[in-house]
């Protein structure tokens, strides 16, 4: 982390996961464990029904409220599809977009990707844009010709300005859900990268100014180690944001000096 120049951000995916009246009772138990958070930002990214019951959940606490997807039209035929616009009126500030799990299962693309995050910043919502690498591109050792593919395209047409309201959780496919997290080194490795690409596109004082998150079975062990790297500035939490002490004990880790 580097917070001279960048938020520490971490934030929940609980997926497909906690109806309404557990939501509710979740963050009711982690507000009181959250209480003292000072240094970085806390989010928790539910699925489209909990959101108006989380919004005032999280009401007076220091959670942010985000979604786990959006389509990138305004309005029309697209059934079963939510937009910007019903995110921003129900007190969203975050969405997630291009998970992997939305790139394997619902066919997301980069080009879809990109759509979404300039919809998203138009709306005042921040996007989580999520890149990362299947187990073979890295054993084959084209992971950073497949993330910097994703974030080009991703961010194309996306000005200095607007790039700076984005964060990027670097999600190795191989280490989600499996149990398999990537090493403190490879993640900080990656995250780097990342930075070092968009100081390509968009300069130094721009690249050192966003967020790059690491969003690969991140937990409550793990989470100090992780943290300790330089341009890991955060974590997209799976499955121990679901879990009110194991959520807060990386969010404590986050904290630290």
């Amino acid at each position: 982390m580097n917070r001279r120049y960048r938020k520490t951000i971490i934030a929940g995916n609980w997926k497909m996961n906690k109806t309404p009246s557990e939501a509710k009772a979740l963050i009711e138990e982690m507000k009181g464990m959250l209480s003292k958070t000072k240094w970085c930002e806390v989010v928790l990214c539910v699925p489209f029904t909990d959101i108006q019951t989380a919004v005032k959940a999280a009401k007076g606490s220091k959670i942010a409220i985000g979604a786990e997807n959006m389509h990138f039209e305004k309005s029309g035929a697209f059934t079963g599809e939510v937009s910007a616009d019903m995110l921003k009126e129900l007190g969203v500030k975050y969405v997630i977009i291009g998970h992997s799990e939305r790139r394997q299962y619902f066919n997301e693309t980069d080009e879809t990707c990109n759509k979404k995050v300039k919809v998203a910043i138009e709306n005042g919502l921040r996007p989580i844009l999520c890149v990362g690498e299947s187990l073979t591109e890295r054993e084959q050792d084209v992971t950073m010709e497949v993330i910097r593919k994703q974030v080009k395209i991703a961010l194309q047409g996306v000005t200095v300005d607007e790039a700076k309201k984005v964060v990027i959780a670097y999600e190795p496919i191989w280490a989600i859900g499996t149990g398999k997290t990537a090493t403190s080194e490879q993640a900080g490795e990656v995250c780097a990268k990342i930075r070092d690409c968009l100081r390509e596109m968009y300069g130094a004082r721009a690249a050192r100014a966003i967020t790059i998150q690491y969003g690969g079975s991140m937990n409550a062990k793990n989470a100090a180690e992780l943290l300790a790297q330089p341009d890991v500035d955060g974590g997209l939490i799976g499955g121990a944001s679901l879990k009110a002490p194991d959520f807060a004990a990386i969010v404590d880790a986050a904290n630290q000096n």
